[in-house]
């Protein structure tokens, strides 16, 4: 069915003469003088189209419903052309909403057609405006939806100037639109916290200004030093690893308790082991670090430590 309704609606050039919305050889204006040759239809016209629609999906009843409301669709996408997104693209997800609406239209139950093609033209239409508002997804529930196309006017309406909003301006917004005080605070900070390039010029005054990302500091370690720091590492495990295997069995046992280990051994504890007195314990460990070190100093640099 969805198929058959983007077929009615003239996104080809049709036997009633319209040509393609959004065609390089037609621009907005055109195509606005062009829809408004399509007569507004009575409630019985409505109703015997629709109905032919409905129960026999006749693609010409559907048509002539569809291009008759094409109007409705611009009006409503120029209400909203304030949020920054380009009308054409606001008139062709309205377009999208007036399709959504014939396929779920019922004639039986007494509305107008454009009475209930409203509702999806604005739903299409909020949907474009809060995917393209900010690269961060920003109308998550029905109340921050509500707030972010009512903030502007309850503003209005209570006498309210400033961009941010004090705590008790923000609790009498919620009150105004019957929405929870968090979402008028958080929707109202990402309205007027815009998306910034990083490409952009640091300067606007200045032609050959560089942009704002090279005037950020890269705090990341260069990846020349972090080969060398990692070739460091490997290096000095390496040489810890033989040298301490050149130590004797005690020596290195106790070294690695009181040095190495995480959490270290005690001296008592190592004491109790080896059968020797603390303070033997800590001589063994100072002489076989100082060992472990001057070999290790030796083979990396050539020279001895003078310490």
């Amino acid at each position: 069915m969805a198929k058959q309704i983007k077929n009615a609606l003239p996104v080809a050039k049709t036997s009633n003469g319209i040509v393609p919305f959004g065609s390089d050889d037609v621009g907005l204006t055109q195509y606005i003088r062009m829809i408004q040759q399509f007569p507004i239809l009575t409630a019985d016209q409505e109703y015997d189209y629709a109905t032919k629609w409905v129960k026999n999906h006749d693609n010409v009843a559907a048509e002539k419903l569809l291009v008759s409301h094409l109007r409705l669709v611009v009006s409503v996408a120029y209400d909203f052309k304030n949020y920054g997104i380009p009308v054409q693209d606001l008139v062709a997800s309205g377009n999208m909403g007036l399709m959504q609406a014939l396929q779920k239209f019922d004639p039986e139950k007494g509305f107008r057609f454009s009475t209930y093609a409203m509702f999806w033209i604005k739903a299409e239409i909020y949907e474009t405006i809060l995917n393209n508002w900010s690269i961060v997804k920003i109308g998550t529930s029905a109340n921050q939806k509500r707030v972010f196309f009512n903030l502007a006017r309850a503003k209005r309406a209570l006498g309210i100037m400033n961009g941010n909003l004090s705590d008790d301006q923000a609790e009498q917004i919620a009150n105004y639109l019957k929405v929870p005080t968090d979402d008028v605070k958080r929707m109202s900070t990402r309205v007027v916290a815009r998306d910034l390039s990083l490409n952009a010029p640091a300067h606007n005054s200045e032609p050959d200004s560089i942009d704002l990302l090279s005037n950020l500091s890269d705090e990341r370690v260069s990846v020349v030093d972090d080969i060398e720091r990692r070739e460091f590492r490997k290096r000095g495990y390496a040489l810890l690893k033989k040298h301490l295997a050149n130590l004797s069995d005690r020596d290195r046992e106790i070294l690695i308790a009181r040095r190495l280990k995480d959490p270290t051994e005690t001296l008592e504890v190592l004491s109790k082991k080896y059968g020797v007195s603390r303070e033997r314990v800590r001589q063994i460990e100072e002489r076989a670090f100082n060992k472990l070190r001057e070999a290790i100093l030796q083979e990396s640099t050539g020279k001895k430590d003078v310490d």
